[in-house]
This record gives C-alpha cells, structure tokens and sequence, in this order.
C-alpha cells in the first residue's frame, strides 16, 4: 500500500472558519474525506497539520526514511523558513516527488506572499484551486511515484 503524505502548515488547522473568503468554507476534515475519495483503493492518505515548523521538518524526514510522496502545504513557512526548504530538498533529492500546494494564489494576494523559499526546490507547485490544488498533486504524486 502507498501512503501519501498530506502535510499542512501553520493555521490551516482553522480552515473553515479562517478567512473563508480567501481559503474556503472546507474543513482539513473535509479536505481529508475528498482526497481518500479520490485516491485509489492501495493509497493511503496521511494528512496532518502543525503550526510547529520542527514538526513539519520532522514529518518531512519520515517521509524520506518511509519512501512516501509528499503533498505539502507550507503555508506562511513558504516565504521565510529555510530549515524547511532544506528539509523539502532531503525529500526530492532522494528521488520522492513533492508537490507545494496552496488553496488561494500567493501571487494575486499580498506582495510579501509572492515568494517561495520552497518552489526552488519542489517537484512542482500548484496553486490558487481550492482543494482541487491538493486533488491534483495527488493526481500528479501518485503518477511520479509509480502508483
């Protein structure tokens, strides 16, 4: 069985209730319920939230010693912390894809949040969907993992 990690950063555990306007009404539960959804029966979802960078980091590093595809969402990580970005680089250096995703498009909000530190250094980036950003790096993990 494949595991997916669905890694989520600070304050995306108020999803829903947190600027709906901007990231939706959908909750990480909801998010988790559409991914499993969707994902086929041998894949599993692990989907997690911190606002703790170190544990963030750490998750990241299981990932590389479990061999797991990562879906990140580094949240307000993304503009300044590059403990993270490294940690993002120990992931696709050693051959695993993992995708940035964010629900709403840094680039059309605040100039501060047009930077990545991560982008550089991910798989790739999908933005600005909503939960179908998370849906179609699924998509895209699953295919570059061989799954």
């Amino acid at each position: 069985m494949t595991r997916v990690l669905v890694l989520n950063g600070p304050n995306l555990g108020r999803l829903g209730t947190r600027e709906p306007d901007v990231y939706g009404r959908g909750t990480l539960e909801d998010l988790r319920l559409q991914l499993e959804e969707d994902a086929p029966d041998d894949v599993l979802i692990d989907l997690r939230q911190t606002d703790d960078e170190g544990t963030l980091i750490g998750w990241l590093h299981e990932a590389v010693d479990k061999r797991m595809p990562v879906i990140l969402n580094p949240a307000a990580f993304t503009h300044y912390s590059y403990a993270l970005r490294d940690a993002v680089a120990i992931v696709t250096d050693s051959g695993l894809p993992l995708l940035e995703v964010h629900l709403s498009n840094p680039h059309s909000r605040e100039e501060f949040r047009h930077t990545s530190v991560v982008t550089g250094v991910a798989t790739g980036v999908i933005a600005g969907l909503g939960f179908d950003s998370y849906r179609l790096a699924l998509s895209a993990v699953l295919r570059r993992s061989g799954s």
